[in-house]
């Protein structure tokens, strides 16, 4: 593999049509500033053979290959453990394939007929990217395992403990039961979260990629409009990701016991309004936040961060699950014993059987699936507001809408 710009990238290009080598060869050939190496394969099997040996950096391969497709070629290669990334090579537009062979693990879908020296240097280019990014969340995977691998020794130095100190066997019975339940819960928590996380990443790097590629196309002043509009696409990918990554941070800092609950004074309808003049560059179109509060003076002890985290979050949630146009309500309320912060939408709601698994880590309610999210956002929440001894409570009707209620105490329950 490739490790500095004065080694050769090594490009395998699959096509059983040795024109089609002849002319790639000679637009690599004018690609500028790097060095190329490029092999041709022209068979379906040989290339499994090939990428198998893993030596190549990139691999163009052509949608037609005998009585095979590229997309075959791509997917077996894929299962056999293949790392380097895939660009599709076709003779003509079809959106359809495009968006097939990027489900099925594709970086990249070009046109071979419109193929210049700029864009194949920038596929190549921006895929290599892709594929490392995927390579640092498999790393993280691996050091996901080590934690495993460090409770599994705790486990076994809980049953030496268990034995030394003589319990009784219906004792040590149920601490093994615990610890194994444990280190189950680990295990599928370490695999919810590579799946989440690489399907996450791939959707807006590959907006990223494409959006960036087609940038380059428009050159007129009167492609200004097309440009504006991919620049909006990279933003919000960019956007996305950045919510994204802010979940795992926030989840991994709770996880280490970084969060504290350092409460102050402040005005909570002053800073409800604040907080409302954030939210308007984030809700969608026709939306709106309608604030009321209750409750005279309106100074409260709380701390201000945890709230604000608290109160985007929920305001997030009510606008991605509601339709454009559609009304937001915010409600605080301060009274003698208590403070309470409501936040009612008008979206799809919550279906019944998914309620109980609601603030489970990255679960997503079956009828959110086609909403971005890592599944994270509510057991978030609901751990902000553990931290600072409140209590979070919702009602969901599905179609209809749903209502997020958080409470806090002024003094102790009783």
């Amino acid at each position: 593999m490739a490790e500095t710009d004065t080694e050769p990238i090594k490009v395998l290009l699959v096509d059983d049509d040795e024109d089609d080598f002849i002319i790639t060869s000679d637009i690599i050939h004018d690609i500028p500033a790097r060095v190329y190496s490029l092999e041709w394969e022209p068979s379906f099997e040989g290339a499994l053979k090939k990428i198998a040996l893993k030596q190549h950096d990139v691999y163009l391969v052509d949608y037609r290959l005998g009585a095979h497709d590229g997309l075959e070629l791509i997917t077996q290669a894929l299962q056999n453990g293949a790392v380097a990334p895939f660009i599709l090579l076709t003779g003509q537009s079809d959106r359809e394939t495009d968006e097939k062979a990027m489900r099925l693990g594709a970086s990249d879908f070009l046109i071979k007929g419109r193929l210049t020296s700029f864009d194949l240097e920038r596929s190549i280019r921006y895929s290599m990217e892709h594929a490392k990014s995927l390579a640092e969340i498999q790393t993280l995977n691996a050091e996901l395992e080590e934690r495993v691998a460090v409770r599994t020794q705790e486990l076994a130095q809980t049953i030496n403990q268990l034995k030394e100190t003589n319990k009784s066997l219906f004792e040590a019975q149920q601490e093994i039961k615990k610890a194994l339940q444990k280190e189950k819960d680990l295990n599928e928590l370490k695999s919810r979260f590579v799946t989440i996380a690489s399907h996450e990443f791939r959707t807006p790097l590959s907006t990223v990629l494409s959006s960036a590629s087609l940038i380059g196309k428009y050159k007129l002043t009167e492609d200004d409009d097309k440009r504006q509009k991919h620049v909006s696409r990279i933003k919000s990918a960019v956007s996305n990701l950045t919510g994204i990554l802010n979940d795992f941070l926030s989840l991994s800092r709770i996880e280490e016991g970084k969060i504290y609950n350092v409460p102050t004074d402040f005005d909570l309808r002053a800073f409800m309004e604040e907080i409302l003049d954030e939210m308007q560059g984030y809700i969608k179109m026709g939306q709106v936040i309608r604030y009321h509060h209750q409750g005279t003076p309106a100074t409260v002890t709380l701390d201000k961060q945890l709230v604000k985290n608290i109160v985007l979050n929920l305001l997030s949630n009510a606008s991605k699950y509601s339709a454009e146009g559609k009304e937001i309500l915010l409600t605080t309320v301060v009274e003698a014993e208590d403070v309470k912060i409501q936040v009612q939408d008008q979206g799809i709601g919550i279906p019944e059987a998914d309620q109980n698994h609601l603030f489970t880590p990255f679960f997503r309610a079956q009828n959110a699936t086609n909403y971005e999210g890592t599944g994270l956002g509510l057991n978030i929440v609901k751990r902000y507001v553990d931290i600072m001894n409140g209590t979070l409570s919702y009602s969901s009707q599905q179609n209809v809408g749903t209502t997020f209620t958080v409470q806090f105490f002024k003094k102790p329950c009783v």
